[in-house]
């Protein structure tokens, strides 16, 4: 991320994306976890999607836990992730 968008998101309080981590496959999905610093933690979050191009569908996931490790907060990204798309599936794009 340049550091004008980040400087952007910064001072309009919106959290920041942390670092990048590798996208996993799961059921048909594509989950990248893109954990995001939130006042000295870091908050659950991901891209969910499905498809790709013309059909490519996305659902933007986060949560209200957080953790103080980037890699921690990725690892529950990704488990909380998974139970979403057990419960939901691809009612999540409606």
């Amino acid at each position: 991320m340049g550091f004008f968008k980040q400087f952007g998101q910064l001072i309009s309080g919106k959290p920041v994306p942390a670092m990048a981590f590798p996208s996993i496959e799961y059921k048909g999905f594509t989950i990248l976890p893109q954990p995001m610093k939130d006042n000295g933690q870091f908050r659950v979050a991901a891209m969910i999607e499905k498809g790709a191009g013309e059909t490519l569908k996305q659902h933007h996931f986060i949560r209200s836990d957080s953790q103080a490790s980037s890699e921690k907060t990725a690892e529950l990204t990704l488990l909380k992730c998974k139970i979403f798309i057990d419960q939901v599936g691809e009612d999540m794009f409606k």
